[in-house]
Parts: C-alpha cells; structure tokens; sequence
C-alpha cells in the first residue's frame, strides 16, 4: 500500500465537504484483508465510510441490528415539536452498500479475540484481521433503587432514541396543563453532556405554546453542567419561572424510584412527584463491550486514544460513546471524528505505514427555542497523558448577544445535523 499524506488524511478528516474527496487514495497490492465493524451509528457508519475512501480494496463488513438508525441528535426537537416524527431523524445504509460495504442487519454474540471471529445471532460466523466496535451506551440500573428496563417502559429515559422517544413525546401531549414534568439527569461521564438541558429548553417550547401552566423541575446528580451560564440565560429569557434547576449539593440526586407511586427520591429523604418523569439512567458502555472483554472497572473501554486499538485486546478498536477517549465528550460529532481517525489507523495498520498524527474535533449545538441556538466547540491534540483540548481552538457561544446571533445559532444547529448526517450515512 501506498502511504498517505497527512495532508490527504486532515481534508477527509472534516465532517463538510467530504463528498468529492478521492475514493482511492491507498492502493491494495495484495488480497483483501477483511474488516468486520460492529455498530452503525455515528462512529461505526463513518469508520466504514471513510475505510472505503482511504483505501476501496479493503473488504469492509458493517453489522447492525436496525434497518434505519435513529439519532440521539434532533430527537429533543421531535419532543419539543420542532419535527413532526421520528422518520425526521432516522437514516438508511443504501448509501454504505452502494460503495462496496457489505451491511448485515444482525447481531453479534460472541466476540473471539484470539482466533479474529465473530458469531451472529442469525448463525454466521466471521473472519475478521481487524475488528471495530462502536456498540453505543447501556445503563446502569442499579444506580438508582427500583430502576429497571421494565420501570423505563413507564418512566421512560429516551436516551436512546426510538420506541422510548415516542412514549416521552405522548405523555408530554397527554399531560394535563398546569402538570410538572420532572428531567433527572445522571451523573458524568454519559452521552450528550448538554441533552437533558436542551431537553428541558425544548419540552419548555411545546409546553409555552400548549400547556403555559406547567412546570418543568430538573434534579440532578451534578453540581454543574455543560454550557450552563448559556442555558440558564435562555430560561430567563424565553421561559421565565417556567424551568427549575436543582443542583446535587442542593437535593437533586436521585436514589430511588417509586414507579407505583410516579415519585422520585433524593438522597436527602425528600420525595418528588412528577405527571411526567424522565429519568436518565447512569451509563456504562453497551453489553457487547462486557461480553467481549473490553472494558476496565470503570465500566467503559481502554483504548490507544492514537489509534482507538482496544488496550485489552489486539486488532479490535472501540470507537464512540463505549471508549476512554481522553476530554472528548461522548457525542455524535466526537464519535463521527474517532470513526475517520480509526479508519486512518486501521488502513495504515494493514498496509504497515506510518499513520498520519491525529487531530479530533466535536461541535455540539443546542437549541433553546427553534429560533434560539447555543454551541460549544473544540479541536483536540494527543499528548503523553490521552486527548486534550487544544487552548484557544474553539469554546462556547458568547453569553451576551443580540437575537439574531442566537437565530443564526439555531440555523447553524440545523445546519450542521444535516451535514453529518450526510457524512456518515449518504
């Protein structure tokens, strides 16, 4: 294989203007070595993308149980009634199969590491010489007393955007106006730092425009959270006395549920009862990252933040919400970055060249109304101690600007969904 210029490899790194980039910059000599990439969502449907462009000879199987991925992003905006439905926010693999990419709508059951397999629960079983795994979040129960998947199905999290996402959405529009919808966050690291406020910000839209009597209480398992000062601003001026905040120190982390009861309990004895709960479970990485060993006592996954390689196990890297990635967050955007770094990695792997040094990226909007947008922004280098944001190579949106900066935010915001989901998935 032909080795590839870092130049080459920071123009395809972007998430815009990707789409006429070569489809061929390294050149297979040999037979096809084969790359099995579980997980479709944003890390594992650009990683395939991008393997394809940095070198087309390689065989590159993608498995992912769902026809149509439905994204963590934009799903505030379903609730909120910004977009209609959820088929706003879902998105196919024609793309993928259209460049070569085999996609299998399967799960993976077991992961050998040691012989390079991998069994699907529809009875196949593939080789691989490299594994990628992009398997997402999974929560942690017992984080809270009386929480399940069974008490989800009543209190439902909707952090994973589908089936979950369209129970919120119909109790909010089956509450009564002058209700209290309660938000309890988790405690870090999760996916999404700024969602639950944005969910707040949104659910604070339909319920001005609907239901103007109702409240919405927020208690946390935090002291403070991304991009508060921001959102804090936008409360007061779009839904003032509408949206409360309780800090952990001050009662807001929850112990226990009562789902009989629709209450929730804080660890300073007090209880809480909401006509809607949206309780969002603690987090680890997805049961696959468990079963197949790669994950260390903090529950998520060791990697070489250089390469995303598994630490525990050779030949298979862990990209995404699931890995250790240093003061990367847990995002689409971040997620969308490591899946091109990855790809990078894993064709210089095989073609035994040097990889290009690496540079990580994640952009994160939120809106408070849809007129209303905020964003934090930042470029990431390596050093001896993991990823670190660079100083000075993004921050947050300015706190006190005019409205039609904050419209030009929104705008941004829809913006930016739209280009990367074209990137990872068109």
């Amino acid at each position: 294989m032909n080795q590839f210029s870092r130049r080459q490899f920071i123009r395809l790194l972007g998430a815009a203007g990707v789409a006429g980039a070569g489809s061929n910059l390294i050149s297979c000599t040999k037979g096809a070595p084969r790359v099995v990439i579980v997980g479709g969502g944003f890390g594992g449907a650009t990683c395939a993308k991008y393997i394809k462009k940095f070198n087309s000879g390689i065989d590159v199987t993608l498995i992912e149980p769902a026809k149509r991925f439905v994204t963590c992003p934009f799903s505030n905006a379903v609730l909120g009634g910004l977009l209609p439905g959820m088929s706003d926010i879902s998105h196919g693999y024609e793309a993928q199969a259209a460049r070569g990419v085999r996609v299998m709508h399967d799960m993976v059951t077991e992961v050998d590491a040691v012989k390079h397999k991998v069994k699907l629960q529809g009875g196949q079983t593939l080789d691989y010489d490299k594994l990628i795994v992009s398997p997402g979040i999974d929560f942690r129960w017992d984080a809270v007393v009386g929480h399940s998947a069974e008490v989800a199905e009543q209190i439902p999290h909707a952090w994973q955007a589908g089936t979950q996402t369209e129970i919120l959405k119909k109790q909010l529009h089956d509450m009564d106006d002058g209700g209290v919808v309660i938000i309890a966050p988790p405690g870090n690291p999760f996916r999404c730092p700024p969602g639950p406020y944005e969910r707040a910000s949104l659910i604070a839209h339909y319920l001005k425009n609907n239901k103007p009597k109702s409240k919405i209480l927020i208690l946390d398992s935090k002291d403070k959270f991304s991009k508060q000062p921001l959102f804090m601003q936008g409360w007061e001026a779009l839904y003032p006395g509408m949206i409360e905040w309780v800090s952990a120190e001050k009662g807001g982390r929850i112990e226990r549920v009562d789902a009989a009861e629709g209450t929730l309990h804080n660890d300073q004895g007090q209880s809480f009862k909401g006509d809607v709960i949206n309780l969002i479970p603690h987090q680890k990485a997805a049961p696959l990252a468990f079963a197949a060993g790669l994950t260390d006592d903090s529950g998520w996954c060791p990697v070489d933040q250089r390469t995303f390689e598994s630490k525990i196990h050779k030949d298979v890297y862990v990209l995404g919400d699931a890995c250790i990635a240093g003061k990367m967050p847990k995002s689409g955007f971040a997620a969308n970055s490591q899946g091109k770094v990855t790809a990078a990695a894993v064709v210089s792997a095989l073609g035994k060249t040097p990889m290009p040094e690496p540079s990580y990226v994640n952009t994160c909007y939120s809106l408070i109304s849809p007129d209303y947008g905020i964003s934090v922004a930042a470029v990431y280098r390596l050093n001896e101690k993991g990823i670190y944001a660079v100083e000075g190579s993004g921050g947050v949106s300015p706190k006190d600007v005019d409205a039609d900066f904050r419209a030009r935010e929104a705008d941004y915001a829809r913006g930016w969904y739209s280009s990367i989901t074209h990137d990872a998935f068109a």
